[in-house]
């Protein structure tokens, strides 16, 4: 009988913790792991050199200061400019990144560049892999016998109890929220913090816009929310919400 093994790397990046899992029968003993598991996480490391609105020397800073000409930008960030004015146009403007003090693609990076250094991943085959970066996650069961991997959405009223768990084979799972890093998403109608909600969790075929869409519908709020996602992203949906109290 073959034996799964599970192995786990935790790094510090994009100013929080990326968590790497993988499972497979020789975790322990392919060669392939180390590069495969490097590669997610320069990745990750590379992402956030180019797309960092707190460092003076990454290209989201150039672009906010206008000191980056055209031809000058990475591909990666002509590829996140064109997904935020996708991104605009599929959320109403719920979500939009050119705010009042430049571009900010945060809303969308930190997803994006989750889910492409995952996808490195698939070139292990029969391993399973799961990557955390900051709640962002993504998730991917490659064998058909193993078991989904199991994600817990947190309270974020009671960080010592659960929303709801879900069973992830494949997609990504984001929340949005003010709990932990307070009042700093921004309704693009308003100008002002919403305050209607205090979490929602979307889930759906890729990180990206599950990452988008829960930014988008945290933003726009409504008791309706569950409604609006499902018909603006077909395949995804809210798996739980949280309202303020």
């Amino acid at each position: 009988m073959t034996t799964t093994q599970r192995r786990s790397w935790t790094h510090p990046v994009m100013g929080t913790q990326a968590s790497l899992h993988l499972r497979g029968p020789r975790v322990d003993s392919d060669p392939a792991v180390e590069p495969a598991v490097a590669a997610v996480f320069g990745h990750l490391r590379a992402a956030d050199e180019l797309f960092s609105t707190y460092r003076p020397d990454s290209q989201v800073s150039a672009l906010r200061r206008g000191s980056l000409p055209r031809d000058r930008r990475h591909p990666w960030l002509t590829e996140v400019v064109e997904l935020c004015e996708e991104a605009r146009d599929r959320t109403d403007g719920y979500f939009d990144a050119w705010l009042p003090g430049g571009f900010d693609p945060s809303g969308l990076v930190k997803g994006w560049a989750t889910q492409r250094a995952a996808d490195g991943l698939r070139t292990l085959p029969g391993f399973d892999h799961y990557l955390n970066v900051g709640g962002d996650i993504t998730a991917r069961v490659g064998v058909t016998t193993t078991p989904p991997w199991h994600v817990a959405v947190e309270d974020p009223a009671d960080p010592s109890a659960f929303l709801t768990i879900l069973d992830v084979r494949t997609g990504g799972v984001a929340t949005s929220g003010s709990a932990a890093r307070g009042a700093h998403i921004v309704d693009p109608h308003t100008g002002t913090h919403p305050d209607e909600l205090l979490a929602v969790t979307v889930t759906g075929p890729t990180l990206l816009w599950a990452d988008v869409f829960a930014t988008a519908a945290f933003a726009r709020g409504g008791h309706d929310v569950e409604v609006w996602v499902a018909g603006r992203a077909p395949g995804y949906r809210v798996a739980a919400l949280a309202r303020a109290p």
